[in-house]
């Protein structure tokens, strides 16, 4: 494979996205910092096929990164691979409004494939290819300039690497026949929606208990009017106010600025400083949550209970059982709470749908209404339907 020296020029960004555009993949990964912005600041592109590699600077004086844009979010003849490549995604959708497709990301591909819930690369690396990664440059400062020797290599092997690996995991894909599997997990990391930002919407990935109309309306609008004043001062939000903060004060709220000082989370400077001005400024405006913007009530059965309880425990005894039989990732098939709402009586859930009810959502609801008891045989755990056990024992061991 060639790997080019660091790309700084529109000119030769160009060119290689011509070549790379015949190519039936590409890699892609990025080096980035956010720890003190609330925008992150995209450092470095690496990007590759089988046969070339090289790492672009977006910084570089006068660089133009169009082509390579133009490659990732309108070129849907090629498919974009990623690790992990949920703040990848991120970062080329804030510079474009749009996102990488037809996308393809290997870490959750090895859930389809493996029981392994968030494979790092480095691991993938050292399972599919037996080669250590050198973790040295992981915490470096990638806005520094200029990059050192080290530093490009290291970058650059996040795509080298997984351009011989990529193969390997669709062709065990493709014998396992689960490639169908992990349509609806690309699409959702492809989604737009995922990835934009309305300071309107910014309360809704906020946890707060109840659905008070009042509470919720002030959690709107406090929830907005903080997203707004970190994307002005270009600050990661929690450096403006932390979540558990802006909810207790959703939920009591100070009725005059010198009570901000009894705020957990908030400074001695909140009772007299503008930002608290502004703060108290938007309590006072805040309307409550209007009935088309609640949100929905969670899917519940009857309460659980001691029994209830107990079956979700079986049910997640059996997911492990599961996995392991057919080496998939459990997280990949269901949640903990989706299996405490089968438990409770819930049929309207995810698990009950298309292959994932096939693969074990079936023998789940089977366990839930007695028609599948657990049963060891040779040492090993295993799922017995009742039907098929003998009568001595039929009902003794099934799930009631």
């Amino acid at each position: 494979m060639k790997i080019h020296d660091l790309i700084t020029d529109t000119d030769t960004l160009r060119d290689l996205c011509e070549r790379l555009a015949k190519s039936e993949f590409v890699c892609v990964d990025t080096e980035f910092m956010r720890e003190n912005t609330y925008w992150p600041e995209l450092c470095l592109v690496q990007i590759g096929n089988e046969e070339e590699a090289a790492a672009v600077d977006p910084l570089a004086e006068g660089i133009d990164l169009a082509p390579l844009l133009d490659l990732l979010c309108d070129n849907d003849e090629i498919l974009k691979v990623f690790h992990a490549g949920g703040q990848d995604v991120e970062i080329v959708f804030n510079l474009t409004g749009k996102t990488p497709f037809p996308i393809f990301d290997t870490q959750i591909a090895m859930m389809a494939i493996s029981q392994s819930e968030q494979i790092g690369y480095a691991n993938l690396v050292e399972s599919w290819l037996n080669i250590p990664v050198d973790k040295g440059a992981r915490f470096t400062d990638w806005s520094r300039r200029p990059l050192t020797d080290r530093q490009i290599e290291y970058a650059i092997g996040d795509v080298t690497h997984l351009a011989k690996i990529f193969p390997k995991i669709l062709n065990k894909l493709i014998k396992t026949g689960r490639g169908a599997w992990l349509d609806a997990e690309m699409e959702k990391l492809a989604d737009p929606e995922n990835y934009r930002m309305d300071p309107e919407n910014a309360w809704r990935r906020i946890r707060q208990q109840g659905r008070n109309p009042q509470v919720l309306g002030r959690l709107k609008a406090l929830a907005a009017w903080r997203e707004g004043e970190a994307q002005h001062k270009n600050i990661p939000r929690g450096r403006i106010m932390r979540d558990e903060t802006l909810a207790d004060i959703a939920s009591h709220p100070p009725k005059k600025q010198d009570d901000l000082v009894k705020v957990r989370g908030l400074s001695n400077a909140w009772k007299d400083n503008d930002i608290g001005k502004r703060l108290m400024k938007i309590l006072a405006g805040a309307e409550p949550l209007s009935k088309e913007e609640m949100p929905e009530k969670p899917k519940r059965g009857a309460p659980l209970g001691k029994e209830g309880a107990l079956v979700a425990d079986l049910l997640k005894l059996l997911l492990k059982i599961r996995s392991r039989e057919i080496d998939i990732a459990s997280r990949l098939l269901t949640r903990s709470d989706e299996m405490e709402a089968l438990a409770a009586g819930v049929r309207d859930l995810p698990i009950l749908e298309g292959w994932r009810y096939e693969v074990f959502g079936k023998d789940a609801l089977e366990l839930v209404e007695g028609r599948l008891a657990f049963a060891v045989k040779k040492g090993r755990l295993t799922m017995t339907h009742v039907d098929d056990m003998p009568a001595e024992l039929n009902g003794g061991l099934a799930a009631e």
